[in-house]
C-alpha cells in the first residue's frame, strides 16, 4: 500500500500558485496557453509545474476543480457572515462571475467534463450542490426565499443567467441586475 505524504508547505504554495496563474492563463488565452508562461507567472519553473501536472490535461482538470471548489467553499463564507437572503443573493453573484470564468475551461476539458467520467469534476458538482442547498434551506427557514424551490432550480438559474451576462459581454453590472430580476421572482408571495 502506497502512503501519500503531505506537501510541504512551500510546495502547497507552488501548487496553488500555479492553479491560480493556470486559470488565469487558460480563462484569456484558452487551451493553448504557454505552461512555460504559466510556471513563470508563478514564480516557478517549468520542472514544478510538470512535477505537480504532468500533462496540459491534468492541470486544465486540476485549475478547473479549484475553482468550482472555491465557488462551493464561499457559500458557506457568504452564510456565515450574511444573512440567509442576502448570502444566496451575493453567491448567487459571485457564482454567476465565476462561472462565465470557468465555462472556457470547462469546454476545453472537453469529454472528461461533459460526460461526467472525471470523478474529480463529478465531485466538484456534488460540493456546489450541497453548497446550494444549505444556502437554500437557510433562506427558505427565514423565510426569503420560496419553499417550493430546490437548490437545482437555483443552480440552473443562475446558469442562465450567467449564459445572458455573457450576451452583455460579461459586465458585472448585467450580472447584479440580472440576478436582482431572478431573485425577485424566488421570493415568497407577500
Amino acid at each position: 500500500m502506497t502512503q501519500v505524504r503531505p506537501m510541504r508547505a512551500d510546495a502547497r504554495r507552488n501548487y496553488e500558485r500555479l492553479l491560480k496563474v493556470a486559470a488565469e492563463a487558460f480563462a484569456e488565452h484558452g487551451e493553448g496557453a504557454s505552461l512555460d508562461d504559466i510556471a513563470k507567472r508563478a514564480g516557478v519553473g517549468s520542472g514544478t509545474l510538470y512535477r505537480h501536472f504532468p500533462t496540459r490535461q491534468a492541470l486544465l482538470e486540476a485549475a478547473y476543480v479549484d475553482r468550482i471548489e472555491a465557488l462551493a467553499v464561499r457559500a458557506d463564507e457568504l452564510g456565515e457572515e450574511l444573512p440567509p437572503g442576502e448570502a444566496l443573493v451575493e453567491w448567487l453573484n459571485e457564482l454567476c462571475v465565476g462561472t462565465i470564468q470557468v465555462r472556457g475551461m470547462k469546454s476545453l476539458l472537453g469529454s472528461a467534463v461533459t460526460d461526467g467520467s472525471a470523478a474529480a469534476v463529478t465531485a466538484c458538482g456534488t460540493n456546489m450542490k450541497e453548497a446550494a442547498a444549505r444556502l437554500v434551506e437557510a433562506a427558505q427557514r427565514e423565510g426569503t426565499l420560496r419553499p417550493d424551490i430546490e437548490p437545482i432550480d437555483v443552480l440552473r438559474l443562475a446558469h442562465g443567467v450567467a449564459t445572458a451576462s455573457e450576451l452583455a459581454k460579461g459586465d458585472r453590472s448585467a450580472i447584479r441586475r440580472y440576478v436582482s430580476l431572478l431573485t425577485e421572482g424566488l421570493r415568497p408571495a407577500r
